[in-house]
């Protein structure tokens, strides 16, 4: 139930009414329909009709005495009800009309039913949605839009697209059948029957400007709702390609592809996150851009929606960790904690080889995993000038970085002999292209080919692959090594390596959005519909990452894929009785949730009974009545 304000004016006088409505349930969809006037409510502020309405609500069902205490004013609102649904419900002169003898009260809970032609209509998938749905209030996403400037139409349908993208990503074609799949219509009381694709193109459209300032509120939501930590800024980029050509969209270009999709073009996203997650702040630059470009215009970014927290510690890759980005970070009044490229971390070749000073990073066993052994992982600390070097050793990684490095030597020395077999079988003969094949069997395979030298000897027909075994037992001693770098001086080795780890929380944000939430590929070619459509993608990681959140404070380490696969089952749907008397009542309810949908639903604080139950008598039609 709500509240309605209604206006009307008569003879240049405006008068006010206040009335109590209710959805229902019709073979067109849901449906408002009013119980009876309130008359005026004045002085009472809107934000209290919501209240009275839920105390109305819960004195007819006899819960208001005990939860609300005695209420004059809603014992008389709850009179003048009962009243109003002591009359029939069906009007007399409608054509559906019972005779006056078989009409029956709403408040009638004793039906004598055919048992034989009871049965179920419209069930629809709830339990994801309703979650999805409660945590959109939670974070207060229909204000935040209303603030915006977004009127109601256009908030039902971004909370509808959210909740696509969180639950079943479908395009904006494929999205409203969706939609009428679910109970979505009945969680939201709208009707989707109509509800079409271009719809939500032009909701899009209206979305677009406002995606910054609607960003900046969440965030600030966020911060005081699950207290969040602004100390450390965790800084990422990924890449996101374009089914077609996309002409229209200027930053669409081609670049190094995250995707493995060199043949597409694409966009590159950055998103900063904080320590547990959350997303603070996005950005979508031209798909070519380069990494180290990007930091200092994120930095803008981040200050202009959420603010730079004096002292925070930002956190990068080492495809960021330049000089000049150093420097724009530590001009904010920022500190950093990067990885350093290849180059420097081969300078601290002996400090690695030396086994003193290491020490091993106690790692707690993971919650969801008691069992799982965790790869050991070695830290050394090292001072140069005002900065604060780490070395940092892990087994997980060295047995990664030695399996990387043998295939791309077999590689190479199977392609240097299918080189030789070609010189010497006289196919290739010009010895330009010999070298030029030489310098592509180098630029394809950089990680190895450092310590390999390749040459021909013209006068024998050869080409030669030959190892530097120094070289070789050097990048072997550096399998599983890295080295981090900080101007925080007050850091010790293992809280370094804790910070940077925290790296993979960004990681697992991109990794979430492309695959759960189906940010690749893009079929948008207009520039402002594709940047809604990654906006839409964070908003959708932003209710994951808060279910997933609440989920851990309650004990339960698990993922919101595996919820959200508990959850389907958990449905509404229609009950239909035919009654005795020619009529049939239909209940439009939730299904009673099963043990492990409520226990989801208590972990979540979301609450058990997806809706309420709404009841609508019509007169039973002659093939109903013979369906059996």
């Amino acid at each position: 139930m709500y509240i309605r304000l209604t206006k009307k004016t008569v003879k240049g006088k405006t008068y006010t009414n206040y009335l109590l409505v209710e959805s229902v349930a019709t073979p067109k969809g849901p449906r408002q329909r009013t119980i009876c006037s309130l008359g005026s409510l004045d002085p009472r502020p809107r934000g209290e009709w919501l209240k009275l309405a839920h105390k109305v609500e819960r004195a007819l069902v006899g819960q208001g005495d005990w939860v609300d205490g005695s209420d004059p004013e809603v014992e008389a609102i709850v009179a003048q009800v009962r009243q109003s649904q002591s009359a029939p419900t069906t009007d007399a002169s409608s054509p559906d009309a019972a005779p006056p003898s078989r009409r029956r009260k709403r408040d009638d809970d004793v039906v004598a039913v055919h048992t034989d032609r009871v049965r179920v209509e419209q069930a629809r998938e709830a339990g994801p949605v309703h979650v999805g749905h409660e945590f959109w209030k939670r974070l207060g996403l229909d204000a935040i839009l209303r603030a915006a400037g977004l009127n109601e139409r256009a908030r039902v349908l971004t909370c509808a697209m959210v909740l696509n993208r969180l639950i079943h990503p479908a395009s904006e074609h494929a999205m409203p059948d969706w939609i009428r799949r679910t109970a979505l219509g009945d969680l939201l009381g709208e009707d989707f029957s109509s509800l079409a694709d271009q719809a939500l193109y032009r909701n899009m459209d209206r979305l677009h400007p406002q995606r910054a300032a609607i960003e900046t509120a969440l965030v600030a939501r966020e911060r005081d709702l699950f207290d969040l930590d602004m100390t450390v800024y965790l800084y990422d980029l990924t890449s996101t390609y374009f089914e077609g050509q996309a002409p229209l969209n200027a930053k669409a270009k081609r670049g190094y592809s995250r995707d493995k999709r060199p043949d597409c073009k694409q966009l590159v996203v950055g998103l900063v996150v904080n320590r547990d997650g959350f997303p603070l702040a996005h950005e979508v630059f031209a798909g070519n851009t380069q990494d180290r470009a990007t930091v200092g215009r994120m930095l803008d970014v981040l200050a202009a929606r959420v603010g730079l927290a004096p002292g925070a510690t930002v956190v990068v890759d080492r495809g960021m960790a330049f000089a000049e980005n150093l420097e724009a970070i530590g001009a904010r009044g920022l500190h950093y904690v990067v990885a350093e490229r290849q180059r420097e971390r081969d300078a601290w070749l002996g400090e690695f080889e030396d086994a003193e000073g290491f020490d091993p990073v106690i790692r707690e066993p993971s919650p969801n995993n008691p069992a799982q052994k965790k790869p050991r992982v070695e830290v050394k600390i090292g001072r140069r000038g005002d900065e604060t070097y780490v070395l940092c050793r892990s087994e997980g990684r060295l047995e990664k970085d030695r399996a990387i490095r043998e295939k791309h030597e077999k590689r190479l020395l199977a392609d240097a002999a299918r080189l030789q077999t070609s010189v010497a079988a006289g196919r290739v003969k010009d010895e330009r292209k010999i070298h030029q094949r030489i310098g592509r069997l180098l630029e394809r395979y950089p990680r190895v080919a450092r310590y390999y030298t390749i040459t021909h000897d013209d006068a024998g027909g050869q080409v030669h692959c030959v190892a530097d075994e120094e070289k070789r037992k050097r990048a072997e001693a550096l399998d599983g090594s890295y080295l981090l770098r900080s101007d925080r001086r007050n850091l010790s080795a293992d809280e370094a390596w804790r910070i940077y780890a925290l790296l993979t929380r960004a990681e697992s944000a991109f990794r979430a959005m492309k695959s759960p939430l189906a940010e690749r590929p893009i079929f948008h070619h207009l520039e402002h519909r594709a940047e809604t459509h990654i906006f839409l993608c964070v908003l959708a990681y932003h209710l994951l990452v808060g279910i997933e959140k609440t989920l851990r404070d309650s004990g339960l380490y698990t993922s919101w894929a595996t919820v959200r696969e508990t959850l389907r089952t958990h449905q509404v749907c229609t009950v239909v009785l035919p009654a005795d008397d020619g009529m049939t009542l239909r209940i439009r309810r939730a299904t009673k949730p099963e043990r492990e949908h409520a226990d989801l639903y208590e972990r979540l604080g979301v609450a058990k009974n997806i809706m309420r139950p709404i009841k609508t008598w019509t007169l039973t039609e002659t093939d109903e009545a013979d369906e059996s």
